[in-house]
């Protein structure tokens, strides 16, 4: 599979592939807190993914996922910036990429890096995450998405944990409230979200889209998933790969067929 690395972001390095991006956030002199240039870099990349579509993998550098935003440049924003909503119109951008999005965490996820964690379709994790949103403690509120989307995550219960209590939820408690998809090896959690981005990328690419849009629609919506559903229904991806399989299905059938009537004689 043929790659090239980006040497056009300062923040980030950017690895592009046919079917997949992977971003790393590189601010190793910060522990790669979220800064302003970070954000307009991220918005670069999503606005590549929304002209060409295709997975995301979001990771860190050295160890660590992203320790939180930039708070020296918090500390100089006022009310208008506030308004801007810097962050949360960029990780809200990320929630809506067309492609399926996985955040590989290992070390700190706070604040601003656990925000755009959350924003991820699916996070996997080393046994060194922390997660947490401490936020309150510097006179703020978690006000680009946990306040709302942690609760859709996680159930209110926990989310206030979080969010009011202060508690972080590091890899064991992560999995086991079901806010990351698997714990595994820190030297192997790279290779295993390209696994997972594998076992993505051999599904139908525009399946796996309508899939996504639908499932990210507020409140119900049969309607929405008849639409989709018909437009699947029309593609040729789909005839070629249900073709593929009860021809699979037939060969194995009659596989079988003959190994049983062999043990018969």
């Amino acid at each position: 599979m043929s790659t090239s690395t980006s040497t056009s972001y300062d923040t980030l390095l950017v690895e592009e592939r046919a079917d997949r991006v992977v971003v790393t956030l590189h601010r190793p002199e910060a522990r790669n807190a979220i800064s302003g240039r970070m954000i307009a870099e991220l918005h670069r990349v999503c606005e590549d993914l929304e002209r060409d579509p295709r997975l995301l993998l979001l990771t860190g550098h050295g160890g660590v996922f992203a320790g939180g935003a930039d708070i020296a440049e918090l500390l100089g924003r006022g009310r208008d910036e506030a308004l801007q909503g810097i962050n949360s119109r960029l990780f809200d951008r990320v929630r809506r990429l067309p492609m399926p999005t996985v955040a590989a965490v290992d070390g700190w996820a706070l604040g601003g890096g656990a925000e755009l964690a959350y924003a991820c379709d699916i996070r996997i994790a080393g046994p060194d995450a922390v997660f947490g949103n401490p936020e309150p403690g510097l006179g703020i509120l978690a006000a680009a998405g946990a306040c709302w989307r942690l609760g859709e995550l996680l159930g209110e219960s926990v989310a206030k944990q979080v969010l009011l209590a202060g508690r972080n939820l590091d890899a064991t408690a992560a999995l086991a409230c079901g806010l990351v998809m698997d714990v595994v090896p820190a030297d192997r959690l790279t290779a295993q979200a390209h696994a997972l981005l594998d076992r993505m990328a051999r599904s139908s690419a525009l399946a796996l889209r309508l899939t996504k849009l639908v499932t990210n629609a507020p409140g119900a919506h049969p309607v929405a998933d008849d639409l989709a559903q018909a437009v699947l229904f029309e593609g040729r991806d789909k005839e070629e790969r249900m073709t593929r399989f009860l021809a699979k299905n037939e060969k194995n059938e009659k596989n079988e067929m003959h190994e049983k009537n062999g043990a018969r004689a």
